[in-house]
């Protein structure tokens, strides 16, 4: 294991000043470290009230410490927490003393999380989910790191891996002993019967997909239409704020203007753009380019165009999820038009607004609501989910070739499904995965 002889240390509970910080220390020497700025030993897992001194003596702190030996921790080694007041001058004094303390370092960004997983105290998806949990905002970002962090879809893909060694086991048997009488049954019946099962499985898993990465990433929404139709008043409404300016002159908005929303606990990122026309203005033409950039990598288009007014919809993308919005119905409830939209709202009085939020989630909410958040959300993982899937179907499909060589598709899907948990061949990401962590985790 990487970094076995060494002790590292960190600030681990976030930024300063705060009303307690707690430093961690991890590694072969951080029972002693404990004992050395307390004076005494510490019984583990009690917190106990200490005074901290340096090696001369001097008091740095009175806190609560507590000690963690390996490998009941949370990186599988003997660990030390000081919590301590959480001042700068007092935190940077401690870790100046630990610093000065032959053995020991300061830890790099994900280490602990690292040795946590190299001692496997957890897979990495679980690590994953740690750092998505840390990084949550919204409450279905929180649900979904959760799922991930506290093993929901370790247990799914561990489960995949296990059935695959049993049938390639059956496989095996077929091969080996087919002339013996307690072989149970054929390898037809009872392997590929569960390999299409497992297939038809891994296929809807994947298929959410896209959904897991829009809670953890974002649902990208876009408002488009031509000038003057309250694109930038609805931004304002739902952001609560007057982010955008809003005038009567069209082509008032240039740029795309962007801000994150909390809706139903589902992180909304709103994009305002540019009026949709045709205009000899240079400025305004490459706000329209930019617009229409952005319409075409939205999640979600919302079309909006003042009730009755012409529309320019042709210039969309037509294959985009888009809702047409008929803005101002609080100037045009008797217009017939009405009937052409998907919803008419008044940025005004309100009207439509809560309606509007709920359709921009309520796909998400019909997923969750079945599949619970247990929901593939890295490219990673859907990298080689998509891999473990390709192999199980030239299993299926190839069944022309012996069954050795489908035996070897089985076990080439295992060995994809081994990548995602960390199980097998990833040394050459750890660096990367464990480097979005931050320091003192």
């Amino acid at each position: 294991m990487a970094y076995s002889e060494d002790t590292i240390f960190a600030l681990s509970s976030g930024s300063l000043p705060s009303g307690v910080a707690v430093v961690r220390v991890s590694g072969p020497e951080a029972l002693r470290v404990a004992a050395a700025l307390t004076g005494t030993e510490i019984k583990a897992r009690t917190a106990v009230l200490r005074t901290i001194r340096s090696r001369n003596n001097e008091v740095i702190d009175k806190g609560l410490v507590l000690t963690f030996p390996g490998p009941h921790s949370f990186t599988g080694e003997n660990s030390v927490e000081f919590h301590l007041h959480g001042g700068r001058a007092v935190v940077y004094r401690l870790l100046d003393e630990l610093a000065a303390i032959t053995g020991l370092r300061q830890a790099e960004a994900g280490e602990f999380s690292r040795r946590a997983f190299e001692n496997g105290k957890a897979d990495l998806v679980e690590m994953e989910g740690l750092a998505d949990l840390i990084a949550a905002e919204t409450e279905m970002q929180r649900r979904l790191a959760m799922e991930q962090s506290f093993g929901g879809l370790s247990s799914i893909y561990t489960g995949w891996a296990d059935t695959l060694t049993r049938m390639r086991a059956l496989i095996e048997a077929e091969l080996d002993f087919a002339d013996e009488d307690d072989v149970p049954g054929s390898v037809s019946d009872q392997v590929w019967k569960k390999v299409v099962h497992l297939s038809d499985e891994m296929n809807a898993h994947l298929r959410q997909a896209g959904q897991g990465e829009i809670i953890r990433n974002g649902l990208k929404v876009v408002i488009s239409g031509p000038p003057n139709a309250g694109k930038s008043s609805l931004m304002n409404v739902l952001a609560g704020s007057d982010l955008a300016i809003v005038t009567d002159v069209a082509g008032t908005t240039r740029d795309v203007l962007h801000v994150d929303l909390d809706i139903g606990g589902y992180l909304v990122r709103l994009y305002d753009t540019a009026g949709l026309r045709e205009t000899d203005e240079r400025v305004e033409q490459e706000g329209i380019k930019r617009a229409l950039r952005a319409a075409q990598s939205a999640d979600i288009v919302l079309y909006v165009e003042e009730i009755g007014q012409g529309t320019v919809l042709s210039l969309l993308d037509d294959t985009k999820k888009s809702i047409r919005i008929g803005n101002k119905i609080d100037l045009h409830q008797d217009d017939p038009a009405t009937a052409d939209y998907d919803l008419c709202i008044s940025t005004v009085d309100g009207t439509g607004l809560d309606t509007l939020k709920q359709m921009l989630i309520g796909d998400l909410e019909v997923l969750n609501q079945h599949s619970g958040f247990v929901l593939p959300v890295r490219a990673r993982q859907v990298g080689h989910l998509r891999a473990a899937q390709t192999c199980l179907v030239e299993a299926l499909t190839n069944d022309h070739l012996g069954l050795d060589v489908r035996s070897e598709f089985l076990r080439m899907a295992g060995h994809e499904l081994g990548k995602v948990t960390g199980r097998v061949d990833v040394e050459q990401l750890l660096d990367v995965i464990f480097s979005e962590f931050c320091i003192g985790k």
